[in-house]
């Protein structure tokens, strides 16, 4: 494994190790991917392997824009306005396949649909470029881990088990993409992200309603019910913290006591870490899988975590919390 500045030569390297069936960790605008080509059923099952992930977790594909990703899936008229819309951007689309689609059937883990994503990072969109493939890229972690969005993250959650890792610095946005199946009458939203629902109303005029399923049989990836989770145990909507926490805040800690006496607020910073001291939870929601990582780095059994509004991005960030909190 060796981690390269993504630069012309270095992207060249990489799409050589992807079209001969290696995997490749890239940066996108979410979280970094582990990247191998769609096509080749043996360099996706290197995937799995890697991440220790379960085969019946549908992966995504990554393309450089929907001309590409219809030459795999059957696009209509409204899949064709949110991807003219919202891509390049942190938003998956639920496709059918197509009758010829080369896509492995790993991919969709058996089924006839596919999660496809064109993300706005340029390294990945000048990797895309280059293979002339499209990628299949989870999150570039071990499964059901916090997701990297640093290139040292995939580092210390892969090691060698990637060929390389493309460097092109912190993840903007720190939450894996929005997951829209719009292929009917009302957009179901399947996993939550940085697009809200407000987002798909505003462009649309039409509401998205959220779309439940079986966490034993996924219809796309981020439903199983323990994902994104730390070694340490998690505490949610704490309002006070304990002697053996670390603590995950969001917003003013000014008046939140320790269970044994005293203020948070006077605890070393390296018990304490802020998403956002100002309540944005756009600045929460890039820094939530850091903070959690470095929490958990601390060596603490246990992570408190304020309360997060549940509203816009707050969804998203709780779907994250929630998932890493179950047991």
């Amino acid at each position: 494994m060796s981690i390269k500045t993504a630069n012309p030569s270095n992207i060249k390297d990489a799409a050589e190790i992807i079209l001969s069936g290696g995997l490749v960790a890239m940066p996108t605008e979410t979280v970094y991917g582990l990247a191998a080509n769609a096509l080749d059923g043996k360099a996706v099952a290197k995937i799995f392997a890697a991440k220790g992930r379960p085969q019946i977790n549908p992966l995504i594909i990554h393309v450089y824009n929907a001309a590409q990703a219809e030459r795999y899936v059957v696009m209509d008229e409204r899949s064709r306005r949110f991807a003219d819309h919202f891509w390049p951007g942190p938003m998956t689309l639920i496709l059918d396949k197509r009758e010829d689609c080369a896509v492995s059937d790993l991919v969709s883990a058996g089924l006839p649909t596919i999660g496809v994503r064109c993300p706005a990072h340029h390294v990945a969109q000048d990797l895309l470029m280059v293979c002339d493939v499209p990628l299949a890229a989870p999150s570039a972690n071990a499964s059901g881990t916090l997701s990297p969005t640093a290139p040292m993250h995939v580092a210390q959650s892969l090691g060698d088990k990637v060929d390389m890792i493309l460097a092109g610095g912190s993840s903007d946005v720190g939450l894996e993409s929005t997951i829209i199946d719009a292929r009917g009458a009302v957009p179901l939203i399947l996993r939550p992200g940085s697009i809200t629902p407000e987002d798909i109303e505003s462009a649309f005029g039409v509401k998205a309603e959220f779309g439940f399923t079986n966490p034993d049989a996924p219809t796309s990836p981020g439903q199983l019910l323990k994902h994104y989770a730390p070694n340490a145990d998690m505490r949610l909507n704490a309002v006070d913290l304990q002697d053996d926490e670390a603590l995950l805040a969001f917003g003013s800690i000014k008046f939140m006591g320790l269970t044994s006496g005293g203020f948070v607020k006077d605890l070393p910073n390296e018990r304490v870490m802020n998403l956002s001291e100002s309540g944005d939870l756009y600045e929460a929601a890039s820094n939530l899988f850091a903070y959690l990582r470095q929490l958990d780095d601390s060596g603490f059994k246990r992570i408190a975590v304020m309360n997060i509004p549940d509203t816009g991005l707050g969804i998203a960030i709780n779907d994250r919390l929630k998932r890493a909190a179950h047991k």
